[in-house]
């Protein structure tokens, strides 16, 4: 698991939650759309910011960014601080 600093080194854009840290990379993005599928309250590509990490629980979260084929997407959960 990558710290906050090194993700943001490696091209990671973060969107901050109060109980997870979401993190994006769009230059990993292979556009599989399940972040989407998975909640389209969280993700929405056609919303600015596009994550909103406290629209659903954190382990579901976490749950859809672990579905990431590409890995674009990361999170610290705030207790992993």
């Amino acid at each position: 698991m990558m710290t906050d600093q090194q993700l943001k080194e490696n091209g990671y854009r973060s969107y901050p939650g109060t109980a997870i840290d979401v993190y994006y990379n769009i230059e990993l993005c292979a556009h599989a759309g399940k972040c989407v599928k998975g909640s389209l309250e969280v993700f929405n590509p056609k919303r600015k910011p596009w994550i909103l990490p406290d629209a659903e629980a954190a382990n579901r979260v976490a749950e859809i960014i672990d579905t990431c084929p590409a890995k674009a997407l990361q999170y610290i959960l705030k207790e992993q601080k």
